[in-house]
């Protein structure tokens, strides 16, 4: 039999996992079933399961392309000791997270399936939370960096302003849905005016107020 290269094994388990992503965006986590996957994927089941042993498998390889593609903005950008801005950070960890899928299928659906299972606790709970403390590190480090270069104010705590910084993804995904008329470019721009607004000094409280 003809040797099986590394490249079309490459291709078969992405064919697999753009066929989880379909089904997980119809019936979310739980209701996924690996024979869902199989049909969708029109492959064999000895095929699909050749490369995925289970829903677990599956579920870690939709979580780790999701919050990997974010992954690699950060390296990218905070590499060579580089200060990036937080909104061009977030413009790119945007722009990464809606490009992964297909045609097919908008992974800031399945984004929003897999919190609503997370909020459930259980598994998918499990599987998600080390890496979303991973992304909450990483835009720590990207805040601090932002601190250092002077343009955040110095008696800012970083590990909070990384907090609210995780919490915007959620928060674009959310309105887009919804609403149809967010961008990424509009989103992140709006990010970047309230970064950049003039701190200013607080005015003394009068004696007696």
């Amino acid at each position: 039999m003809p040797r099986v290269t590394a490249e079309h094994r490459a291709t078969r388990r992405e064919q697999i996992l753009q066929a989880a992503f379909r089904c997980v965006a119809r019936s979310g986590f739980q209701g996924m079933t690996m024979a869902d996957v199989i049909g969708e994927s029109g492959l064999s089941a000895g095929a699909v399961y050749g490369y995925f042993r289970g829903k677990r498998e599956l579920l870690l390889a939709i979580a780790d392309r999701a919050i990997g593609s974010i992954d690699e903005v950060f390296h990218g950008l905070l590499g060579d000791g580089a200060a990036p801005h937080p909104a061009d950070v977030l413009r790119a960890a945007l722009e990464a997270l809606m490009a992964v899928g297909d045609d097919d299928v908008d992974l800031t659906v399945v984004t929003v399936q897999a919190w609503a299972e997370a909020v459930r606790g259980g598994e998918v709970r499990e599987l998600l939370r080390p890496r979303v403390a991973r992304l909450r590190e990483q835009w720590a480090e990207v805040m601090r960096r932002h601190q250092a270069a002077g343009h955040l104010a110095a008696d800012a705590d970083p590990e909070e302003a990384a907090q609210a910084m995780v919490g915007l993804v959620p928060g674009f995904i959310l309105q887009r849905l919804m609403l149809g008329d967010l961008t990424v470019e509009s989103f992140t721009r709006g990010v970047r005016q309230l970064l950049d607004a003039p701190r200013r000094e607080a005015v003394p409280t009068p004696p007696g107020a």
